[in-house]
């Protein structure tokens, strides 16, 4: 098994491997790596150890040396012709009137490269875009098309929540989000409470769903009759996350709602004649949401339609 370092070359980026060489690196040290993307600047996340084949692709390059103050001052510079670079390529843009939105441009550590994302409904002829680039910026030119959920992770901002968007803050892949996962939650199926700020569904709807499944298979379903500790009552609430079941008992001539443990609950088995076949099991009712006619249940919502951005894009033959 080869000793290698995992670098980042984005906060929530994908882990990669290179070769440490001769260098001792420690976790949070800024190294210079030779990508397919041409020379970057990455940061160390986990130091030297030894991983197994299978998880490094061929060829294991090695890292080139560790950050220099001239690295950082040409970084620098760098950010700045980047800034510039993008006012200049949203001009082109609009000078051949192509549908396409500009999200980032990008300058490889010795601007050998100038890399441009945006995001489109569609396909984009932009070759004769490429052309007017390569004559003004005098280095290599290239457009890559990338998905909502990429341009969120680029960037950034912050959720619902308050906090900053999981995607540019820790995830380092995109998993698959269906409507589902909203419906099992027993959340509003309204597209503005349960998108972000890329119009998908929140990542974080897949959070807390296994825990949801499972639970709800522990728990009697809603408006069945049970047996509570006060006696007989109607389940009206559920709540998977604490394990809690609101039901509604008789209490004197009349009746309130108590919350229980799930543990504290009896199911009523209904009673089985002797000889009498056993019911066919009904089919479910479908459920009467706007939602739920245009969007099936099962349909994912991964992210990107064209998937050109995320970091294996930046080695990917590393």
């Amino acid at each position: 098994m080869p000793m290698v370092i995992g670098v980042r070359f984005v906060q929530a980026g994908k882990l990669f491997y290179f070769s440490p060489g001769t260098l001792a690196p420690m976790v949070g040290d800024s190294v210079v790596v030779e990508t397919p993307r041409g020379v970057e600047i990455a940061q160390v996340a986990e130091s030297a150890r030894q991983v197994d084949d299978m998880l490094i692709k061929p060829p294991l390059r090695n890292v080139l040396r560790m950050v220099t103050p001239a690295d950082l001052e040409q970084q620098a510079q760098r950010k700045e012709r980047e800034r510039e670079a993008l006012a200049i390529c949203h001009e082109k843009v609009e000078e051949h009137g192509l549908d396409m939105k500009l999200v980032r441009v990008e300058y490889s550590l010795d601007l050998s490269k100038l890399m441009v994302y945006f995001t489109s409904n569609g396909r984009v002829d932009f070759r004769k875009l490429v052309k007017d680039l390569a004559s003004i910026f005098r280095t290599r030119i290239e457009l890559k098309q990338i998905g909502v959920r990429d341009e969120a992770r680029m960037i950034g901002g912050l959720g619902p929540c308050g906090r900053g968007l999981c995607c540019s803050q820790h995830l380092k892949d995109f998993q698959p989000v269906s409507i589902r996962m909203a419906k099992d939650q027993s959340l509003s199926l309204n597209p503005t409470k349960i998108s972000g700020v890329c119009g998908r569904l929140m990542c974080c709807l897949a959070y807390e769903h296994e825990q949801y499944q499972k639970t709800r298979k522990q728990m009697p379903k809603m408006g069945k009759e049970v047996i509570t500790p006060d006696g007989r009552g109607v389940v009206v609430d559920l709540n998977p996350l604490m394990e809690t079941i609101r039901a509604r008992v008789q209490h004197g001539d009349g009746s309130e709602v108590r919350e229980y443990n799930m543990q504290d609950i009896k199911r009523v088995q209904p009673p089985v004649s002797v000889g009498e076949p056993r019911a066919a099991r009904s089919k479910k009712e479908p459920v009467n949401d706007a939602l739920s006619a245009v969007v099936p249940d099962d349909e994912e919502f991964i992210g990107t339609e064209v998937e050109m951005l995320s970091d294996s894009n930046r080695i990917a033959d590393d």
